[in-house]
């Protein structure tokens, strides 16, 4: 029977964020499944939209015997700790050799592609370098990457096999897992690594201009796909993560097959064009402005993404400038209780509102002012009086598009309302990109006027149906909507910051 190593590292870095991946943060996982190793990794992410699930059930398919190793998953911040990343490594090697032992045909791995640690830039690179030295140069290795994948040399040379997701928001998580799979089953019949190609585009893309849902990356993606099947190659678009300060940062295209060379040259042509990737972003105040006029006259809410407090992105999804612009222009005053915004992650208010019960009065600093790009802090705390309208269960199971069916742990949480002005507070981190983590508080999404929401693209998926109007505001916090305006050291000086 095919044996087949299966382990996940999941971290996306922002090397200009305040906060790091330390151990403890893969250990809770927060927006991710808990750290894994065994058994457990089969049993919890089979039949889950994330890739090691959809690898598992295509693997199962095949007939082939998984070996599983660990899993890590940590909330989008700052460097992963050297501690952190020495533990993750040492973990899925030791699997590798000790499978080695009662004979392996591949190895999977489940990879962002965006992860920097204090000790290595490249982590997903020195962590496929460490398994091909136990290897050998002949057994199969093969990942799965997130879109926002910063490619290396390295990953492309060492591995076999990589693909990536083709959806931002990522719903087809799964569905690249089982991709991984098809590459790995050609690899294994074929006795080789196929024809490889690869190009990478000389300029960083803005996270709110890669959105699949939208021009440019919808037609790109989708002219993509048919190139695909006119050419029988895999092919690959990593639009980048645009806020990790290393040489390699950036958007790659790539491809596997015979006729790779020229579907790469043909996608490169097209995605290189830079005129296309410039993102609609409106400062904080405007977006509520304008937010306010369309609410006049619509029944359906208005949604805005605080973009640069964006905990998927790096942020800490603690501060506090929408919620400032809200109050200074009386959008709570005008629909009571039918504004709101999520998450703010604030340990110490939850824990206040859950000693105090619903419908205490609390006296709050609400959020923090942290540490921006841009050298001044974010906007101060929020202070007054708050009313605890709801309180929230310490984990919530996901329904959107995006992971439906992840179970994510936010700590005590609660719907603190100044105002009119409805706050779901959290005691962890979590991109708000599922209606169910605005529900876990009592607020209902559909029936607000007017919903902020921390995020940059991810909420589309599951917000952008009951929307009336989608805007991105742009509000002082860590992760630069324009990554020119980021202090960048390390970056290639063939790359420009701005298309």
């Amino acid at each position: 029977m095919t044996r087949i190593l299966i382990a996940g590292y999941q971290h996306e870095t922002n090397t200009f964020a305040p906060s790091l991946a330390d151990w403890a943060a893969f250990q809770s996982g927060e927006a991710f499944p808990a750290y894994v190793r065994g058994q457990t990794l089969i049993d919890q992410m089979s039949g889950v939209n994330i890739p090691a699930g959809g690898f598992i059930d295509a693997a199962r398919r095949e007939g082939w015997q998984l070996v599983p190793s660990a899993w890590a998953g940590a909330t989008p911040s700052s460097y992963v700790t050297h501690d952190a990343f020495e533990r993750i490594c040492a973990a899925i090697v030791e699997d590798v050799r000790a499978a080695l032992v009662q004979g392996l045909d591949g190895v999977y791995l489940d990879l962002h592609g965006a992860a920097v640690a204090e000790n290595a830039d490249d982590s997903e690179g020195e962590l496929i370098a460490r398994i091909r030295a136990v290897v050998g140069p002949k057994l199969p290795i093969v990942a799965s990457l997130d879109l926002h994948a910063n490619v290396t040399e390295r990953m492309l040379k060492l591995s076999d096999g990589l693909v990536a997701y083709r959806t931002y928001p990522h719903i087809d998580m799964a569905e690249t897992g089982e991709r991984a799979a098809l590459l790995l089953r050609e690899h294994l019949r074929a006795g080789g690594k196929r024809p490889m190609q690869a190009r990478r585009l000389p300029f960083l893309i803005p996270l709110n201009a890669q959105s699949t849902w939208m021009a440019p990356a919808k037609e790109l993606y989708d002219e993509m796909i048919a190139l695909e099947s006119q050419t029988a190659c895999m092919l690959s678009f990593c639009m980048g993560f645009p806020a990790s300060d290393f040489a390699e940062c950036g958007p790659v295209v790539w491809g596997h097959g015979p006729q790779a060379e020229a579907a790469v040259q043909r996608l490169f042509e097209r995605v290189a064009e830079p005129g296309q990737w410039r993102p609609d972003v409106l400062p904080a105040r405007e977006a509520v402005a304008q937010a306010l006029a369309t609410a006049e006259v619509s029944a359906a809410p208005v949604v805005m993404a605080d973009t640069q407090d964006n905990p998927g992105a790096g942020g800490d999804s603690n501060t506090t400038g929408m919620l400032h612009a809200l109050l200074q222009q009386g959008a709570g005053q005008r629909w009571p209780g039918q504004v709101a915004l999520g998450l703010l992650c604030d340990p110490e208010a939850a824990r206040m509102a859950h000693a105090a019960g619903v419908g205490a009065s609390l006296q709050l600093a609400l959020g923090k002012a942290v540490p921006t790009f841009t050298g001044v802090a974010s906007d101060p705390p929020v202070q007054g009086r708050f009313t605890v309208r709801a309180l929230g269960p310490d984990a919530c199971e996901l329904k959107g598009p995006m992971m439906t069916g992840v179970r994510v742990h936010i700590g005590p949480c609660a719907c603190l309302e100044i105002d009119g002005v409805l706050v779901a507070v959290a005691s962890g981190k979590m991109q708000m990109l599922d209606r169910e983590l605005f529900r876990a508080v009592g607020i209902h999404p559909e029936q607000m006027k007017l919903l902020v929401v921390k995020s940059s693209n991810h909420f589309r998926a599951d917000f952008t149906p009951i929307a009336s109007r989608v805007l991105v505001a742009k509000a002082a916090g860590p992760m630069a909507a324009d990554p020119g305006d980021l202090p960048w050291k390390k970056l290639s000086p063939q790359t420009r910051t701005r298309p």
